[in-house]
């Protein structure tokens, strides 16, 4: 794309264009938003630790699920109406904005929860508003220059508008916990609804299968890299402390294995073509990748929560270390098996690609019930994105046609 400061018509992108790319705004953009997944981790790896599972758990799913909505929206609208001119640029900084003062705000809400007090979520909404007033000001601008989708830019953009509204009265009320995660799972609906609202009943919006895919592609690496320098940094720690030893190399270099083994599951069920040719399977695919994201970035927690545990660090079981690296590499495994056979249908190797992931892990929680050491269980744990990447590359030779 082009790159102009010059002000432009947000009409609406060609759908069809040729060689079609993230933009480095767009790359930049979701380097902000690994910090908020960065500080996530942080705080879920530190709660599990010790073992406060309802703060770390519940404080998580909000703090992933406020970072990864707002980023699925933008992504979405840019890929759209992305006119990259300075008015465009600017909005996009006060979203970036939005997203710090988000990150800043998540300790606070972790210790809320872990207190069993109303969730302190005041911070986060006021990064979380700062963040949809610059995407609602997007959305009222396509209004105004694309009348061939006004009724659905309006749409996303009351909405939103309602939504927030609700948010500033979960962060302002005080509420015990449960009526809390009820007030958070409505205005959730409400953020749901526009999209399903506008989308459907309106002009579909004109975003790119091919430019959307790299989209959640990219956030995907960004997200595995910042597992690693998780990693990296709790090793580094212990190095630092106790010098090297033959339990601290096999964690590192499980770690490497199991991002790069992720990094190449994940690409190897290619989605651009089928989400192309199915473009109606969008709103699944598009929200149902959530998951696959959230369970990425929580890999990384849990590898620092075995970290913590080599370093005596940990006051919980051995089974609930384990856990912590068993249950996000399911999510992001089975979930990135399951949206690709989601697109593309069904085939013969769909069983034995569950089958495949689904054998280490339930290997490793065996083999931590019968005493074997846990890194050992861990190092088989790992193995949950390799067993389902060599099933798809020989069957890729033996029939020799591309596997995703």
């Amino acid at each position: 794309m082009t790159i102009s400061t010059a002000l432009r018509r947000m009409t609406g992108r060609d759908p069809a264009e040729n060689d079609r790319g993230a933009s480095d705004l767009e790359v930049f953009y979701d380097l902000v938003f690994v910090v908020a997944f960065s500080v996530a981790g942080t705080q879920l790896a530190e709660y599990l630790a010790v073992g406060h599972y309802r703060a770390a758990v519940v404080g998580y799913c909000i703090a992933t699920f406020a970072a990864a909505w707002a980023w699925i929206n933008f992504a979405w609208f840019a890929s759209a109406f992305d006119t990259d001119d300075w008015v465009y640029r600017l909005l996009t900084l006060v979203q970036m904005v939005g997203v710090a003062v988000i990150a800043i705000g998540l300790p606070p809400v972790f210790a809320s929860i872990d207190a069993n007090e109303h969730v302190d979520l005041a911070v986060v909404v006021i990064g979380y508003i700062v963040m949809r007033l610059g995407m609602i000001a997007q959305w009222l601008r396509a209004a105004i220059q694309a009348p061939g989708f006004r009724a659905t830019a309006l749409t996303y953009a009351v909405m939103t508008m309602v939504a927030q509204v609700g948010w500033v009265l979960v962060a302002v009320i005080s509420m015990t916990l449960v009526p809390t995660l009820v007030a958070i799972a409505v205005c959730m609906v409400v953020e749901l609804l526009g999209p399903v609202i506008a989308e459907t009943r309106f002009t579909c919006t004109p975003w790119h299968p091919r430019h959307i895919v790299e989209r959640y592609s990219t956030l995907v690496v960004i997200t595995l890299g910042e597992g690693v320098v998780g990693t990296v940094a709790v090793l580094q720690s212990t190095i630092e402390r106790v010098g090297w030893s033959f339990p601290t190399a096999v964690l590192g270099l499980s770690a490497m294995g199991v991002t790069f083994a992720m990094w190449w599951l994940y690409f190897r069920l290619e989605v651009g073509k089928p989400l192309a040719d199915h473009p109606a399977k969008c709103f699944p695919w598009g929200y149902g990748s959530m998951p696959i994201v959230i369970g990425c970035a929580a890999v990384g927690a849990g590898l620092h929560v075995v970290g913590l545990w080599e370093d005596g660090e940990v006051v919980i079981s051995e089974h609930a270390v384990y856990a912590a690296v068993a249950i996000p590499l399911a999510v992001f495994c089975l979930g990135t098996i399951g949206m690709y056979y989601y697109l593309e249908g069904p085939d013969a190797r769909m069983p034995s690609m569950v089958a495949l992931a689904a054998v280490p892990l339930v290997a490793g929680l065996v083999m931590t019930e019968v005493g074997v050491g846990l890194l050992v269980c861990v190092v088989v744990a790992c193995l949950t994105p390799v067993l389902p990447v060599l099933l798809v590359e020989v069957s890729h030779r033996v029939r020799g046609t591309p596997a995703g």
